[in-house]
């Protein structure tokens, strides 16, 4: 989907953009480079290997490197999940681009509906929503039944809600960083 080139250029784009949401800069300008349409994107930082920041989006309304610089200055700073991001840790920070192609309704209880490291997760019950990356279930070793379960309790479900009227779908990304 990405060529080399766009890769570069949205890694660079999301560091530049993380430096300035840190550092108080303007936002950077956008890359030359054409970028294709996507359905989403997120922007994972890491520091030490350890997650740091990630936020992102399923629709890409702006444009992809509108996209990316939003999500990789939204991840320095407003993550609930964490405190803002440091310029002291600037230099230890990496950075994960994930381009988001589009959604797809499963049956979760289908075994050949979800392929680990292939497919993503969003799990949609009510007014609640879970997101996980196809790369988190890699990285922790889960089953498709523990991806299912932590999906859930991302949206704030119970863990089994994914058999209990939860709507799951699956999605692809194209994952590159630092």
């Amino acid at each position: 989907m990405l060529s080399e080139a766009q890769r570069v250029a949205l890694l660079d784009l999301a560091r530049r953009s993380v430096v300035a949401a840190v550092s108080g800069f303007p936002s950077p300008p956008l890359p030359d480079e054409a970028l294709p349409d996507a359905c989403g994107v997120f922007v994972t930082i890491k520091r030490h290997g350890e997650l740091r920041g990630c936020l992102g989006t399923l629709q890409c309304r702006e444009g992809l490197g509108r996209e990316v610089a939003r999500c990789a200055s939204d991840a320095a700073r407003e993550d609930p999940r964490f405190p803002p991001v440091g310029t002291s840790e600037l230099p230890d920070v990496s950075l994960e681009v994930s381009v988001l192609g589009p959604l797809e309704a499963i049956d979760p209880r289908d075994p050949h509906s979800i392929s680990i490291g292939r497919h993503g997760l969003v799990v949609e019950q009510g007014v609640r929503r879970g997101l996980l990356l196809p790369q988190v279930a890699t990285e922790w070793g889960w089953t498709i039944d523990q991806f299912l379960r932590q999906t859930c309790v991302k949206a704030g479900l119970p863990p089994d809600a994914w058999l209990h009227g939860a709507t799951v779908s699956r999605f692809e990304a194209e994952v590159f960083g630092e």
